[in-house]
């Protein structure tokens, strides 16, 4: 069981990225999937979920606008499209499954963690 998340980078303000997680060993069928980040000393915040069973997404107000969730139709890849990026979105990436498919954004409703991807916004 592994989600693998790639996509991170450098890139300037204003610009966009986005960021991938393969999941594999299970299925996401039953769980939602939501990305969080986190920075030095800070605690890791839920910015965006999706449920697999019906699409519906939720988003964090620092993104809402900005950032879509969105999953590929064999769901085994789940993406983040990062746009309009701003120097406060610097932060290590990560991708999670919950543990039933509901629509939270609190870090302890997930249980299967990827290893993270790190994204840049600087000039």
């Amino acid at each position: 069981v592994q989600l693998v998340e790639s996509g991170g980078g450098l890139v300037q303000p204003g610009g966009s990225l986005r960021l991938s997680c393969d999941v594999s060993g299970f299925s996401f069928d039953d769980y939602a999937i939501a990305w969080f980040r986190q920075v030095p000393e800070k605690e890791r915040k839920g910015i965006a979920v999706i449920s697999s069973s019906d699409s519906t997404t939720e988003y964090a107000d620092s993104v809402k606008g900005r950032f879509t969730i969105s999953f590929d139709d064999t769901k085994t890849t789940v993406y983040l499209q990062l746009n309009s990026l701003k120097p406060e979105d610097t932060a290590v990436y990560y991708c999670a499954a919950g543990y039933a498919d509901l629509l939270r954004l609190d870090p302890t409703d997930y249980r299967l963690w990827g290893q993270g991807t790190q994204v840049t916004v600087s000039p």
